[in-house]
């Protein structure tokens, strides 16, 4: 079973609980995963493969965050809980991320294998970071630490 069909069984024990937030936020994703198929020209009964999945829920994960920073900026804490409780939930379909210290370990020892001094060459190196720490790492932390050796 993929992870797109493993969602939409979510879906109903969702409405069976009466969880609400869950029930919003299973529905939201299944409503991307439909856009995603149309926009790649396939149909909309089709399913995407677990990663192009982790994808579009990293993506909603992402603007979940970028809400919660702006109703947070903006004095709307009541809107800001909405948007966390949504997070929590997409962030339950989600591997789990690396922690600062792993990320530390890694880019440290790829800043010496790669023998880069020069900050110039920072956003170069935080692009070949990443492409070794897709899905693992909080692309925020690594490049926080990244940015951190250079100064």
């Amino acid at each position: 079973m993929s992870l797109q069909e493993s969602i939409r069984g979510e879906l109903k024990e969702a409405m069976r609980a009466k969880d609400e937030v869950k029930l919003r936020t299973v529905r939201g994703m299944i409503t991307t995963f439909t856009n995603e198929l149309v926009a790649t020209n396939r149909k909309p009964q089709d399913i995407l493969n677990d990663e192009e999945v982790l994808t579009v829920i990293r993506r909603l994960a992402k603007q979940r965050k970028e809400s919660i920073m702006q109703f947070r900026a903006g004095g709307r804490e009541d809107l800001a809980e909405g948007e966390v409780a949504e997070l929590a939930v997409l962030e339950s379909y989600l591997p789990q991320m690396m922690a600062k210290d792993e990320i530390r370990k890694i880019v440290e020892a790829k800043k010496v294998e790669l023998g880069i001094t020069d900050k110039a060459k920072l956003g170069q190196f935080v692009g070949m970071l990443m492409k070794d720490l897709k899905g693992k790492a909080d692309g925020a932390d690594v490049k926080e630490i990244a940015e951190s050796l250079f100064t």
